[in-house]
């Protein structure tokens, strides 16, 4: 049988580097949108004769800033994976954005390609504070893209960052406050990481106490108007982002671009794979792909499937000797409680 699978796409151009971003992606004030187009479709056609044409339930465009790609660029890719592939006919296409690189015009455009479904990078409701961040875009230029996005039926999410120096829990509760008035159907709130190599690791920065972030992280909960389905995610029932919700269930998924990762599965194997040409490809063992599945499925309020690979792994002391941590749902599923969810990372150390 031929298994689905989900579609990544990293697009690694940014008008500007933001202070706190560690991923791949670089400032390009003219990226060279012709070879970024054909190297995606040449990693489309050899993926097509590995796993023929599987069915394509999801395709996300992330990165970097992909709402910076013409119009020609996205639908060279989608026309090509619409010929490779099999799109299924209610296929999720997200496309991250940045405020202030898509206007009403180009983004009607890209619905008329296919894109339904836009994640929109506000991070905050302050123009300060965006300042602060490194961004580009003012609260503005997102109220304005959110409109666009409404008006034409798109289904809109919110990225919103969390956590900055001399951020209280009442500061949060007033932003997610703020977030209920937009209407959006989804919001993701990170708390903000200081990784190695960024200005903001630079700048040494006097970051929230570990418990002033477990009480802004409790806020958010406590003050959101939609309720919480993943760690950082939040959503309305029924708009749950279902490309992230199929990877952190273990489906399998195709990496392209460089930056981008993938975990295939054809052959009657998982792969471990990287994007770019060739595609970086090496075999990824059942317990290492079980592992994987164990640490994205209990970020979910979903949990893991118990399925055989899952059960050869886990600690069952462990859980039956922490019930106020982990349980085991009648439909089989393994998930962490709220008290859980807040010491997740330790209580994997002990699980698997």
């Amino acid at each position: 049988m031929i298994d689905a699978h989900n579609i990544y796409i990293h697009t690694p151009f940014c008008i500007s580097k933001c202070k706190y971003c560690a991923f791949y992606s670089f400032a390009s004030p003219t990226p060279d949108w012709d070879t970024f187009a054909t190297g995606i479709i040449n990693e489309i056609k050899y993926w097509a004769e590995h796993v023929e044409k599987i069915p394509v339930p999801t395709i996300f465009f992330g990165g970097g800033t992909p709402s910076l790609m013409p119009p020609k660029t996205l639908n060279s890719i989608i026309n090509a994976i619409k010929t490779r592939f099999s799109i299924t006919p209610n296929c999720e296409i997200t496309m991250e954005s940045n405020p202030g690189t898509l206007n009403a015009e180009k983004l009607s455009v890209f619905r008329s390609i296919g894109i339904n479904r836009l994640s929109i990078g506000i991070q905050r409701l302050n123009d300060d504070q965006l300042i602060f961040l490194g961004r580009r875009h003012t609260v503005s230029d997102a109220m304005q893209l959110i409109d666009a996005a409404n008006k034409l039926n798109l289904r809109v999410s919110g990225d919103f960052i969390y956590g900055i120096p001399n951020d209280t829990p009442s500061d949060i509760q007033k932003m997610c406050n703020e977030i209920n008035t937009l209407g959006l159907q989804h919001v993701s709130m990170y708390e903000l990481t200081i990784e190695t190599g960024t200005p903001f690791y630079k700048m040494g920065l006097n970051m929230p106490s570990n418990t002033d972030m477990a009480d802004m992280y409790n806020t958010i909960s406590k003050t959101l108007s939609i309720p919480r389905y993943e760690v950082s995610n939040y959503a309305c029932p029924g708009n749950e982002c279902r490309h992230n919700l199929n990877i952190w269930d273990g489906a399998p998924y195709i990496g392209l671009g460089r930056g981008a990762a993938g975990r295939p599965f054809f052959n009657n194997q998982w792969y471990e794979q990287s994007g770019g040409m060739p595609p970086k490809i090496t075999n990824l063992t059942i317990n290492a792909r079980a592992t994987e599945k164990i640490i994205t499925g209990l970020r979910t309020l979903n949990g893991v499937k118990m399925t055989t690979d899952v059960k050869n792994i886990i600690n069952y002391d462990f859980i039956n000797n922490n019930p106020d941590l982990l349980q085991i749902t009648p439909d089989n599923r393994l998930r962490t409680t709220e008290k859980g969810m807040l010491i997740l990372d330790n209580l994997l150390v002990n699980l698997i």
